[in-house]
């Protein structure tokens, strides 16, 4: 009896398109429900492939999206590190200040029990983070620093631009932040956050003394 033909190329040929494709970035079941259900399908195959290369998929079904994250640092035997293939992003203190806000209003949006997608328009967002950046006498380029921040967090896939015919641009807070911002780092954000206020205010309280003299 002959083997049916094409088979098992088809299986290896899927394996490495996902590989790839999470080699490159996230996969939203919104975005291929194809590519989704392929990864579902082999999964453990996929899991076994990437540990090789010191890759851990990281699968959350219910919120639908997939994505890889490096194991910790460690020696193959002979002294020496093995490569990193998922690169670590450093992120200035605005960025991670409205990555840990989005991350709260998600939180609250969920108590809420009301609709599954989180979308804030443009002003939403400032207003969300205004209160906690130095104090500006430009509003225009107090705006544009903070669309800057907002457009980097795109960049990173936290937020979904979303199409708009007019007004202010509107975005979508991407479920995925879960699994970056959990409650430990948000609390160790916190306490950043409040030695930055501390440092706010000194400057204030500083700069009104000056004013005075």
């Amino acid at each position: 009896m002959e083997e049916e033909p094409g088979a098992p190329v088809a299986a290896d040929a899927d394996l490495s398109t996902l590989a790839i494709t999470l080699l490159k970035g996230v996969i939203y079941r919104e975005g291929d429900e194809r590519l989704w259900g392929a990864l579902l399908d082999l999964q453990t195959r996929v899991r076994e492939y990437l540990v090789i290369l010191g890759l851990e998929l990281v699968l959350d079904e219910a919120e639908g999206y997939a994505f890889l994250r490096g194991k910790p640092d460690c020696e193959d035997g002979s002294g020496l590190k093995a490569p990193r293939l998922v690169a670590r992003r450093p992120l200035s203190f605005p960025v991670s200040l409205l990555l840990a806000l989005l991350r709260r209003k998600l939180a609250e949006f969920d108590a809420s029990g009301g609709d599954t997608r989180l979308v804030l328009s443009r002003d939403d967002l400032v207003e969300l983070v205004r209160v906690f950046l130095p104090d500006s006498s430009n509003e225009a380029r107090l705006v544009d620093q903070i669309e800057t921040h907002i457009n980097k967090i795109v960049d990173l896939g936290f937020l979904r631009r979303l199409k708009a015919t007019s007004g202010p641009a509107s975005y979508e807070v991407r479920r995925i932040l879960k699994a970056f911002v959990d409650a430990q780092w948000l609390a160790d954000f916190d306490a950043r956050l409040a030695a930055y206020q501390n440092q706010l205010a000194g400057a204030s309280a500083t700069a009104g003394g000056a004013d005075d003299e």
